[in-house]
């Protein structure tokens, strides 16, 4: 019974926000609150809640403190010499601007952390985004799949809790999965190719001074990207309001809040470009520069908890750079939605999380998948491990898989004769798709910042990053890695 709840209660919040009927914030809280009296726990659900938060309330802060932080290195120019080079190779030109996401998404994707990924990468392409009129979930799409396949180096998280869940050491399974990876992100540099080309068909072509030079007007246009044909294609020279949310509807209206776009507003959003904005700070950029690599580098070796550096960091950050505490305030205030929005959202994911958990749902649910291997496949336990992979690690957090399933899995492999590293490598597959799950808090600021509506983020990504890991899956299996 916990089972099919488990099922019902995965399948109904999906519907409901990829339908928009709620939003996840709501959906989130509300409908593990309904299953959870259903299953007559009730009276436990106050319990499941706060052990949650408590339990996410360290990725709560981090976000925060982290938001703050890459805002405050984004005001004062930091990332500038990042951003010129972007745009000095996308031009005005649709592919290579959708091309310029995948790589950039990808190289700042070493840090292991995917929200200074996305704050970074949004930071930098959505402003030209904007202005040409670009399907916005093209975007988060390509940044959330190359995130995904990066998401494997060893510090990034999924590797090591599957090195600690079956003693194995780190390198020993992600060295060889390497070309296998590899081809991953090449998938995902074609997917860009082609959704880019796709972009540059339905919009044009401009020059980067033609692109700076539109004006905007209230027509509105379609942001979508597939299925509108030639009728809502931007010509050189045409300019429009445009909807962010990629549904192809051409409703005018902004993802994030469904309200229109208007002209002002996107010459705002065009601002982050600005080489004169008053918040830049070039003579502190290598101050700024060292800080960030020394923060990135006490992350990666673990030095002190990811929440405390990022609140260090932005303690200092803020200090130096805007020594005068109306500044600060002003810095902070400028930041507040970000933080507001994501922090929200991490804590409306708690009460899912703890639902999904406390009552046993997760358990069983796990339990039911695993029993419905055949007997037949043993002998090919990494590659059923591979597809299960996929789904488990979307409807699951990355603890929930690598901590409780993946050892059973490696138990019936092991009875088979497959060995444990075989099942472990096989079990990083999912992450392209596990970086756009619900339950990945990183997720929401991408599409905050985007301002981009989850479910339709969700209905544009899965489809890609479903074929990105049965890539991965594939090249390994090809490559003898599994």
């Amino acid at each position: 019974m916990l089972t099919i709840l488990g099922f019902a209660m995965i399948a109904t919040f999906l519907v409901l926000i990829m339908t928009k009927k709620m939003s996840p914030i709501a959906a989130l809280v509300l409908i593990p609150a309904l299953f959870c009296v259903a299953v007559g726990q009730g009276a436990q659900l106050g319990d499941y809640v706060i052990e949650g938060v408590g339990n996410l309330a360290p990725t709560a802060a981090m976000l925060m403190f982290a938001i703050v932080y890459f805002g405050v290195m984004i005001d004062v120019g930091l990332f500038d010499p990042i951003v010129r080079g972007i745009l000095k190779f996308c031009q005005a030109d649709p592919m290579r601007i959708v091309v310029g996401t995948a790589v950039l998404a990808a190289i700042v994707s070493l840090d292991g952390d995917g929200s200074t990924t996305f704050m970074i990468t949004v930071s930098a392409m959505y402003p030209l985004y904007k202005r040409l009129k670009m399907s916005l979930v093209v975007m988060t799409g390509v940044a959330a799949t190359a995130n995904g396949v990066m998401n494997t180096l060893p510090w990034g998280g999924p590797t090591a809790r599957a090195a600690t869940a079956l003693k194995l050491d780190a390198s020993e399974i992600f060295v060889p999965m390497i070309p296998a990876l590899a081809m991953g992100l090449l998938a995902v540099f074609v997917l860009a190719y082609v959704l880019g080309i796709r972009e540059r068909k339905r919009l044009g072509m401009l020059t980067l001074d033609e692109a700076l030079a539109r004006e905007p007007e209230p027509e509105t246009v379609s942001a979508g990207t597939g299925g509108t044909g030639g009728k809502d294609r931007l010509r050189k020279g045409t300019a429009a309001s445009v909807s962010a949310s990629g549904t192809g509807t051409g409703s005018g209206t902004s993802a994030s809040a469904g309200g229109t776009e208007t002209a002002d507003e996107d010459d705002d959003a065009f601002q982050g470009l600005d080489p004169n904005r008053p918040t830049l700070r070039p003579k502190l950029y290598w101050f700024n520069a060292g800080l960030t690599a020394a923060l990135l580098t006490a992350m990666i070796m673990e030095l002190l908890p990811i929440p405390v550096l990022f609140l260090l960091g932005a303690a200092l950050a803020l200090t130096v750079n805007f020594p005068h505490m109306p500044d600060q305030r002003a810095r902070i205030a400028a930041h507040a939605d970000n933080v507001l929005n994501v922090s929200g959202m991490v804590f409306a994911a708690a009460v899912f999380t703890g639902v999904l958990t406390g009552t046993g749902m997760v358990e069983h649910m796990a339990d039911w998948v695993v029993g419905t291997v055949p007997e037949a496949m043993g002998p090919h336990m990494a590659i059923v491990t591979g597809l299960l992979s996929l789904p488990l690690t979307y409807f699951m957090s990355n603890d929930g898989f690598y901590f409780g399933v993946l050892p059973v899995l490696a138990e019936a492999g092991a009875a088979h004769g497959v060995s444990p590293v075989e099942i472990a490598r096989a079990s990083l597959a999912g992450q392209a798709l596990h970086m756009s799950s619900p339950l990945v808090p990183a997720v929401y600021v991408l599409v905050g910042m985007a301002k981009v509506e989850f479910g339709d983020h969700t209905r544009f990504t899965v489809k890609w990053a479903v074929l990105t890991s049965l890539v991965v899956l594939a090249a390994g299996i090809l490559f003898g890695i599994m």
